[in-house]
């Protein structure tokens, strides 16, 4: 019986996607660096940017994280002072997430933030929302 050969790495999607994505993460990092957060941080931010407040349940599922993943970078975040979390008036068994000072005071960065990122891809606009589109459809077809 032959040798089954998988095939190479420069075949493989998976291998493109995840060296896309630390070459991405890695491009923030310069930026995160100076404001003292990182980028999982920074994507929390981001969510509470546009919600102002939320679930940890509601974060989890914007952001694709369980909770035992979310937990702990929130706590972190929590005695950075970027968020607080407390316990929902309404219900008790949820816990919610909302900016505090200085992570509110970080929103300034986020535009330039994301225009140097964009400029550093050095995609169009038009390339940028295709790729968008193909990202969100690639992981939508993949997600439970």
């Amino acid at each position: 019986m032959g040798k089954i050969h998988a095939p190479p790495l420069a075949e493989q999607l998976c291998f493109d996607l995840y060296a896309a994505s630390r070459a991405v993460t890695a491009a923030y990092r310069p930026a995160l660096t100076e404001l003292g957060i990182t980028y999982p941080q920074y994507l929390v931010l981001i969510v509470l940017w546009e919600h102002e407040s939320l679930t940890v349940r509601e974060l989890g599922e914007q952001l694709r994280l369980d909770h035992g993943t979310l937990t702990p970078l929130l706590k972190r975040m929590e005695s950075s002072g970027l968020v607080e979390r407390r316990r929902d008036n309404a219900d008790e068994r949820f816990v919610v997430v909302s900016l505090a000072g200085k992570g509110e005071s970080l929103r300034q960065h986020a535009e330039r933030i994301q225009c140097d990122m964009k400029d550093q891809l050095g995609l169009d606009p038009q390339e940028f929302e295709d790729l968008q589109t193909t990202l969100r459809l690639l992981t939508s077809r993949v997600s439970p």
